[in-house]
C-alpha cells in the first residue's frame, strides 16, 4: 500500500478499524490512510487530499501549481475543486466548488486542473509578479502555449481571467527559469530597457559564445542569475569561469546576481543602469514606485509550524512570494 486509501477500502480488504490505529499505518486525513513504511512524499499528501473528497476531484489553484513546477504560495492548506454540491470539511484542505464537471490532467499521478485553468486560478490570489513566473514555468516546460492560455483567456468568464489577460504582454517565452523572470521584471518595472531572455551570444564570425540569461545586445551587456548550486557544483563553476572569459575577451559586460544581491533589489537596477551608462545608454535612471517596492522589496520567510492530521502546516500571507528569498534556487 504505496499510495493513499480510504477507511472503507481497507475494510474491504480484511483490515480493521484497530489494525487502521496501529504502527503500520498512518492516518493523513480523516479517512484516509497509507503505510507507515512509506516515504511521505508532497504528492501522496495530495493524493490523500483528492481521496477524501468527492470522486471526480482534482488538486487546483497553487496545488496544481506546484505539481506543474512552480513553488508558490503556502504549502497547506491542499487546495482542491469538485464539481459536487456535498463534501465535508477536513483540516488541511480548501475545497473550490465548479458548477460544471471538471476535466482533469494528470501530473505525477495526481488529477489536476488543467494549465491554463491552474493560471486563471491563482491569478486573484498571487502577485502580478508570481503571476509572470507562473506563466512562464508554464511555458518553459511546455505544459501551454501562448496562443492557447490567449484563447482560453480570452473566452472564458471566469475569476482571475482578466487579471491573467492583462500579465500576457509581460510574458515572454524562452524564459529558463523564475528568478530571471524576477530579475527581468525588477528592470522592466523600474523604465529601464528590457533584455532579452536567453538568446545565443554570437561573436563577429557568427560563433556562439554563449546562451545569455538575461541579454543587451545593442550594448553588450549581459545579466546573470549565478544560484546557489552553481557554488556546490566544481565542474559547473569552472564551466562558467570560462564562458565569461569568453565573452569578456569579445567585449561583453557581465552582470551576475546572486542571492545575497536579492536582499538589495534597488541595487541590482542601478547596476545594470550603471552598465547601461557605461555602454552608451542616453536614456532616464530608473524609477522606483511604491508598487516596486511593494514587489521587489525582500521579505524574510517567517512560517508557523502546526500540526494539521499529522503533517507540517506553512502559515504563510499568500499575497507574499516565500521562494524568492528563502532559497534563491533559479
Amino acid at each position: 500500500m504505496c499510495h493513499p486509501f480510504t477507511r472503507d477500502q481497507a475494510l474491504a480488504a480484511g483490515f480493521s478499524d484497530t489494525v487502521l490505529r496501529g504502527k503500520r499505518f498512518r492516518r493523513l486525513f480523516r479517512g484516509i490512510y497509507i503505510s507507515a513504511a512509506v516515504g511521505l512524499q508532497h504528492r501522496h499528501w495530495m493524493l490523500a487530499a483528492v481521496l477524501a473528497m468527492p470522486a471526480g476531484s482534482v488538486v487546483s489553484h497553487v496545488t496544481a501549481m506546484r505539481l506543474y513546477g512552480f513553488d508558490i504560495g503556502a504549502v497547506t492548506p491542499f487546495h482542491v475543486s469538485t464539481s459536487s454540491s456535498t463534501h465535508t470539511r477536513h483540516p488541511g484542505i480548501r475545497p473550490h466548488q465548479r458548477k460544471h464537471v471538471i476535466t482533469p490532467y494528470v501530473m505525477q499521478g495526481v488529477p489536476v486542473t488543467g494549465p491554463d485553468r491552474t493560471l486563471i486560478d491563482i491569478a486573484t490570489k498571487v502577485t502580478l509578479v508570481e503571476l509572470v513566473q507562473a506563466t512562464e514555468v508554464m511555458l518553459h516546460r511546455r505544459h501551454t502555449t501562448m496562443d492557447a492560455l490567449t484563447t482560453f483567456a480570452l473566452t472564458r468568464h471566469l475569476d482571475g481571467v482578466r487579471r491573467v489577460r492583462r500579465v500576457l504582454g509581460l510574458v515572454r517565452e524562452n524564459v529558463e527559469s523564475p528568478m530571471e523572470t524576477l530579475v527581468r521584471l525588477m528592470i522592466v518595472f523600474a523604465r529601464l530597457p528590457e533584455p532579452r531572455p536567453n538568446p545565443f551570444i554570437l561573436d563577429e564570425h557568427d560563433n556562439i559564445l554563449a546562451k545569455g540569461d538575461l541579454v543587451y545586445a545593442q550594448w553588450k551587456i549581459l545579466v546573470e542569475y549565478d544560484g546557489w548550486q552553481h557554488e556546490r557544483d566544481a565542474d559547473q563553476r569552472q564551466s562558467d569561469v570560462g564562458r565569461r572569459e569568453r565573452l569578456e575577451r569579445n567585449g561583453w559586460l557581465v552582470i551576475v546576481i546572486t542571492v545575497a544581491d536579492l536582499k538589495h533589489p534597488r541595487t541590482i537596477v542601478r547596476r545594470v543602469h550603471t552598465a547601461l551608462l557605461e555602454r552608451g545608454y542616453a536614456g532616464p535612471a530608473p524609477r522606483f514606485s511604491l508598487m516596486w517596492d511593494t514587489w521587489f522589496a525582500p521579505r524574510p520567510r517567517h512560517v508557523k509550524m502546526s500540526a494539521v492530521a499529522g503533517q507540517s502546516r506553512a502559515q504563510n500571507d499568500p499575497e507574499v512570494p516565500t521562494h524568492w528569498w528563502a532559497t534563491g534556487t533559479s
